[in-house]
């Protein structure tokens, strides 16, 4: 089994790539005042780069003993599992068929998945994985306003309205109001 060492200057780099790739979700999140925002996201990227850090890197003493078996997948698993309870305290059921959150939560979620990769050493990973979030968070929010728009004028082409309080109803067989 090779050993393999991290130096001090690659660790302190994959945190601090963590940190800047969780700010920019972060920042996206709070700028539509999401449940989480900018230090949130920050901190549970940051949080699991190190946890990856340590998982893969933290065991140097005790590799290569013939009665020890590490798994770097197993405390990454545990962390992706994790997250989800955090994601779920960020999410707020309004009435029935309204829920806020959901995607602060999978923003969560995605930031922790950026982090273990940035820590595993995966950048260019971590980097599409932070361009397509961002995308998504920033582009298709607008597309999906759009789109709802447009069901909501074709619903409403489609089904007449009720009359309103100010205008008469007037019966079709007697050609009077009611």
């Amino acid at each position: 089994m090779k050993n393999y060492q991290l130096s001090p200057l690659e660790t302190v780099a994959r945190l601090a790539l963590a940190a800047v790739m969780g700010s920019v979700i972060g920042w996206e999140r709070q700028r539509k005042e999401g449940a989480a925002g900018l230090r949130t996201h920050m901190m549970v990227c940051l949080g699991s780069a190190l946890v990856m850090i340590v998982s893969a890197f933290g065991f140097e003493d005790i590799l290569g003993r013939p009665d020890v078996v590490l798994d770097p997948s197993r405390i990454a698993a545990q962390v992706i599992s994790g997250i989800g309870f955090l994601g779920a305290g960020t999410i707020v059921f309004l009435r029935p068929q309204v829920i806020r959150g959901l995607t602060t939560a999978a923003g969560l979620w995605t930031v922790a998945a950026i982090g273990l990769a940035v820590g595993g050493g995966l950048y260019l990973a971590a980097i599409a994985t932070t361009v397509i979030a961002l995308l998504i968070l920033a582009v298709i929010k607008p597309l999906e306003h759009r789109m709802m728009e447009r069901r909501k004028d074709r619903l409403n082409r489609r089904t007449p309205s009720p009359p309103s309080e100010d205008q008469a109803v007037i019966d079709p067989d007697t050609d009077e109001e009611p």
